[in-house]
């Protein structure tokens, strides 16, 4: 809706919101596939509670350059595109996702905002290895990616997900988020939660 921005905005004010994480469904539907909602969202909430951050999570915009410029020209405080699981596995578990598209869309945020936050989040436990994870932190550093997020996935359905492969113990996840903070990362998340 085209009021949704102010809408937005106005539930943001009146929950004195410090933090706000934007998201939403791609929109491929549309010719920019809506990253102009998103940026007037943004400059919404900024225009309506200055103090408050916002974080985008939007689609990949399928790389497209002009997509994201509009999208970082609000100043989101936070750009957050997850990559989801190692290489390997993304073609068989999440096939509409693209993991070097993914990749693309960090470094061009980074081209485009090199002061903006980029974040990134991997689920564990789908079946890679200690070395596919390492692999993708340090493919998310090459990149500019400054925050990083790791997490347990669990099984939405039985029927029509893939099964959880094994549960990573704390002190595995303790290990993979000190390697990705020895990798240069601003602030790592690494836990079953």
């Amino acid at each position: 809706a085209a009021d949704e921005p102010d809408r937005l905005a106005e539930a943001v004010a009146k929950l004195a919101l410090r933090h706000v994480v934007i998201t939403a469904v791609a929109r491929d539907d549309l010719a920019d596939e809506g990253a102009g909602h998103f940026a007037r969202c943004v400059t919404a909430i900024h225009a309506a509670c200055p103090e408050t951050t916002v974080e985008v999570l939007p689609a990949d915009f399928h790389a497209r350059r002009e997509c994201i410029a509009a999208l970082c020209a609000a100043g989101p405080e936070l750009y957050n595109h997850n990559l989801e699981m190692v290489e390997r596995l993304t073609p068989k578990i999440r096939p509409q996702g693209k993991y070097r598209r993914s990749l693309d869309v960090l470094r061009i945020v980074k081209a485009i905002a090199p002061r903006l936050l980029t974040k990134s989040g991997v689920m564990v436990v789908l079946g890679e290895t200690t070395e596919e994870l390492h692999r993708t932190f340090e493919n998310l550093r090459e990149v500019g990616c400054d925050v990083l997020t790791v997490g347990q996935y669990l099984q939405p359905t039985i029927e029509h997900h893939h099964p959880v492969e094994k549960f990573y113990t704390p002190d595995e996840f303790e290990a993979l988020g000190e390697y990705a903070r020895s990798l240069g990362f601003v602030s790592v998340a690494s836990g079953p939660f």
